[in-house]
């Protein structure tokens, strides 16, 4: 019996891999412990206990970017932090400690060290946040996402997957998902997402772009997300929802996708073999452009910046090659080349790897 303490938690983008590790480890054995250290703000708070795992906590606390009364308390906040996961370690004798970046990783990292139990770093983005960067300097192994995510002594595992999305690699659900947003499978599909959060500029152009797409025979599941003020809504072959609670079925539905590229969104696309405009969130580092550049070297995806995505654009660009079927096809089995579907496995075993 193994007893392991996932760290992460915040976003989907930590949550999910993390989740996707936990079911591994169970399936691996019956007999093996874990549990989930995250935060009572984050996704992690809701996710991990409805999956039946338990869910230990600590205080959100941001890295400070100015010297002000937060940075000059954020040293004996952090302390504290890391005095409660060394509590949480020994109290349920864990053996190994998995960060996954975010708030709960960077204590967890400095706890497992002091106590000198093993843990291991997973990076999901191909720039490394700087929780991973720091950890992975005495970490006992480190494990990416993307080949080009530069961090020392990485091993490429690749990301986690939710089991939904595995399941798509090996079946054909195309017919079923497109019943279930009441479509034509006869017809090309085309998936829009900005992520959990939206995408404004993809949103504006989606919607102004409607009647072009229609008229070239293209159906749109239009993901908009909670925060694009639209309405649900269901006109021929256009389907807008601001959430989409089976994910993998759009997935499963499409023939092509314009989506930001977060770390998940690439994974599970090349998983699938799904080809794609990728549209790089504008503001931050540019982690989204370098997540998306291996598959858009390999030709499985195109980028494009998200003052570029225009309606002109879609009419100038994707409209005619999503009615190029052959082209299409091509471009999906470039992005299915360099997808990675054992994640989670792979992960486990790098894990494993550290305690014998």
């Amino acid at each position: 019996m193994t007893r392991y303490l996932l760290a992460g938690g915040g976003t989907a983008g930590h949550v999910n891999p993390l989740l996707a590790l936990a079911d591994a480890i169970k399936t691996q054995s019956g007999d093996n412990q874990l549990w989930a250290l995250g935060t009572v703000e984050g996704l992690e708070s809701r996710l991990v206990p409805e999956r039946g795992f338990e869910l230990l906590t600590i205080d959100r606390l941001p890295m400070p970017r100015k010297f002000n009364g937060y940075a000059f308390a954020f040293p004996f906040k952090f302390a504290k932090a890391v005095r409660l996961v060394q509590q949480y370690i020994k109290q349920n004798q864990i053996d190994v400690v998995v960060g996954f970046g975010g708030y709960a990783s960077a204590p967890a990292y400095r706890a497992a060290k002091t106590l000198k139990i093993p843990y291991v770093v997973h990076e999901a983005n191909a720039l490394a946040g700087y929780a991973n960067r720091v950890g992975a300097r005495n970490a006992a192994a480190v494990a990416i996402t993307f080949a080009n995510t530069k961090l020392p002594k990485a091993t490429l595992t690749g990301l986690p997957l939710r089991k939904e999305i595995v399941e798509l690699t090996k079946t054909d659900h195309r017919v079923q998902a497109n019943q279930f947003f009441g479509l034509d499978s006869k017809l090309t599909t085309l998936l829009v997402t900005g992520g959990s959060l939206g995408a404004r500029t993809i949103n504006e152009t989606i919607e102004k772009s409607r009647t072009l797409l229609e008229a070239a025979g293209i159906q749109v599941i239009h993901i908009v997300g909670d925060r694009a003020g639209l309405e649900n809504l269901s006109v021929g072959g256009y389907r807008r929802i601001s959430y989409c609670s089976r994910m993998e079925l759009a997935i499963a539905a499409a023939d092509y996708a314009v989506a930001r590229s977060g770390a998940a969104t690439v994974s599970e696309f090349t998983a699938v073999g799904l080809a794609a405009i990728f549209v790089p969130y504008p503001v931050g580092n540019g982690e989204q452009r370098l997540n998306a550049e291996q598959v858009v070297s390999a030709g499985g995806a195109m980028l494009v910046a998200d003052q570029d995505f225009t309606p002109e654009y879609v009419a100038s660009t994707l409209i005619p090659l999503l009615s190029n079927k052959k082209a299409v096809t091509a471009m999906q089995e470039k992005s299915k080349s360099v997808g990675i579907v054992n994640g989670s496995e792979d992960l486990l075993k790098l894990v494993n790897g550290v305690l014998y």
